[in-house]
């Protein structure tokens, strides 16, 4: 059911979300941005948000306040820039004054999901990183909280990353034979266990024990984009692959799929925080 009164909304993303928020449709842009219009692997989130009376404000690349979206770039971003993440219109163009969002969602995109499967215990715990591993990622989303405890009026929606496209292609057999030998995982062992860990991270940001555990607030919720497009846990990879398999940019299907997903998602969160009606 679509919100009584109209509430401005934020999406820091980079390609895979610009997709998602466009039609279906060839690919346009809006003044030369890297903001879509419409784009063939649209899924026409933007039009869903917007019939449901949310005033839809984005920044993407070519701007300052959403250049870098990377998991170990959150935490600087939010605790050195809030104040112009909620004040973003469209790219570095800001909202009038006495405008602000009430609910940013924020995604990175899907190299993120390519967590080191061969880190150990002794690799992990930064939350600044650099290594993408499973305890630097638990790390640096639990660092956010603080920031976010601080506008308890704001809904933070994380839209976990998209899954990573079908295993990568067979390696050469030298190659394959040596890494036997040496004990080492092949590049399609790696692939797969290195998607394992990114659904243990997104089982752990979506648990009722994991991330959100003890945080007392309603203004943080978490959208499992990565579990949708698995096809809703079917594998570990991507299951709208686009280029023939090997893209891990997400169809219209897809996105499509999401769209239908988060729409009541988003509505049930935005009333439950008290931010709308």
């Amino acid at each position: 059911m679509p919100l009584k009164q109209p509430v401005d909304l934020v999406f820091l993303h980079h390609s895979v979300g610009g997709q998602w928020l466009a039609d279906e449709g060839p690919l346009t842009e809006h003044d030369g941005t890297e903001i879509h219009a419409t784009h063939p692997n649209g899924g026409g989130l933007r039009r869903q948000l917007e019939a449901n009376n949310y005033r839809v404000h984005e920044a993407s690349y070519k701007s300052e306040i959403a250049a870098a979206t990377d998991l170990f770039d959150w935490v600087p971003k939010f605790r050195g820039h809030m104040q112009d993440i909620l004040q973003v219109r469209l790219q570095d163009e800001k909202l009038p004054a006495g405008e602000r969002n009430r609910v940013v969602m924020f995604k990175s995109c899907y190299p993120n999901t390519k967590l080191d499967p061969l880190a150990t215990a002794a690799d992990g715990g930064d939350p600044a990183g650099p290594q993408l591993n499973q305890a630097n990622a638990r790390a640096t989303l639990r660092a956010l909280l603080p920031e976010f405890r601080k506008h308890p009026d704001v809904l933070f929606v994380y839209v976990t990353a998209p899954p990573m496209a079908a295993r990568p292609r067979p390696e050469r057999a030298y190659k394959y034979l040596a890494k036997k030998v040496l004990g080492r995982p092949t590049d399609a062992e790696w692939a797969d266990r290195s998607a394992h860990e990114a659904r243990v991270l997104n089982d752990w940001v979506t648990s009722s024990s994991g991330w959100l555990s003890g945080y007392e607030l309603k203004n943080v919720v978490v959208f499992d984009y990565f579990d949708v497009l698995t096809g809703n846990g079917a594998s570990d990879y991507l299951a709208y692959a686009t280029g023939g398999g090997t893209d891990s940019h997400p169809s219209a299907a897809g996105h499509r799929a999401a769209t239908a997903q988060f729409i009541p998602f988003l509505n049930r969160a935005v009333r439950q925080a008290g931010v709308s009606d």
